[in-house]
C-alpha cells in the first residue's frame, strides 16, 4: 500500500513518519512529485484537511493523508484555530506566531490560559473514498517559551498534567499524548481497514 502524506511541512512529515513507521505502507512525500500543488488553506480545520487530501490523491493518483492542526485558546474565545500558522501574517515564522500569541495573552493570568491543540486528519483515495478522524490534547499555554524540541506553538504549550511544554520533550514523548499524536492513531486504524 502506498501513501503520500499531503504537506510540504517537513516537522509534520517527521511526526507522521514517525507515527506510521510500523504499518506496512510505502510513504511517499511532496518531494517525490514534481510539480506538488500548494493548497490554499480556508478557515476550518476539517475542510482543509479534506481538501488537501482530495487534492494529493487527485494529483499522485494514490492514498493521500492530510492533517491540519489548529492551536484553540479559551481566552481569545478560541483563536488562532485554523489559523495558527498564519496567526501573524503569511508566510511567518513560528517564533512570530509564538510572540503575536503571547502579546495577546499578556494581561491573561496563567489558570486563565486554557488551551486545546486539535489535530484533523483525512485519508482520501483517488476513487473517492475518505473518512477524517481527530485527536485533541488539552493544556494551557505558559508565559514564557521553554524548549528546543517541536514546531509551531510547541513551547508554549504545556499539555495537561505536565510539568513541561511538548518543546521541553522527545519526540517519542510527545508522539505519546499530542493531538497529532491520537489522530494519527485513528488514521492508522483506517490505513489496515483500506489494506484489506
Amino acid at each position: 500500500m502506498e501513501v503520500v502524506i499531503a504537506t510540504r511541512n517537513l516537522d509534520k512529515i517527521k511526526e507522521i513518519k514517525e507515527a506510521l513507521k510500523n504499518l506496512k505502507i510505502k510513504i511517499f512525500t511532496f518531494s517525490d512529485f514534481p510539480g506538488f500543488p500548494e493548497i490554499k488553506e480556508g478557515n476550518n480545520l476539517k475542510d482543509n484537511a479534506l481538501l488537501k487530501a482530495r487534492t494529493i490523491a487527485k494529483f499522485t493518483g494514490k492514498i493521500a493523508l492530510a492533517d491540519d492542526s489548529g492551536l484553540e485558546v479559551m481566552a481569545l474565545k478560541g483563536a488562532p484555530g485554523a489559523f495558527s500558522s498564519r496567526f501573524a501574517g503569511e508566510n511567518v515564522s513560528y517564533e512570530d506566531n509564538n510572540r503575536k500569541l503571547l502579546s495577546l495573552l499578556k494581561e491573561v493570568p496563567l489558570k486563565k490560559r486554557d488551551a486545546v491543540f486539535r489535530c484533523v486528519v483525512a485519508i482520501t483515495d483517488p476513487q473517492g473514498r475518505e473518512e477524517v478522524v481527530e485527536g485533541i490534547c488539552e493544556g494551557k499555554i505558559v508565559e514564557n517559551p521553554g524548549g528546543f524540541q517541536g514546531f509551531g506553538y510547541d513551547p508554549l504549550f504545556q499539555p495537561k498534567d505536565f510539568k513541561k511544554t511538548f518543546a521541553q520533550m522527545s519526540l517519542k514523548e510527545k508522539n505519546q499524548i499530542s493531538h497529532r499524536a491520537k489522530a494519527l492513531e485513528k488514521a492508522k486504524l483506517v490505513l489496515k481497514k483500506w489494506m484489506k
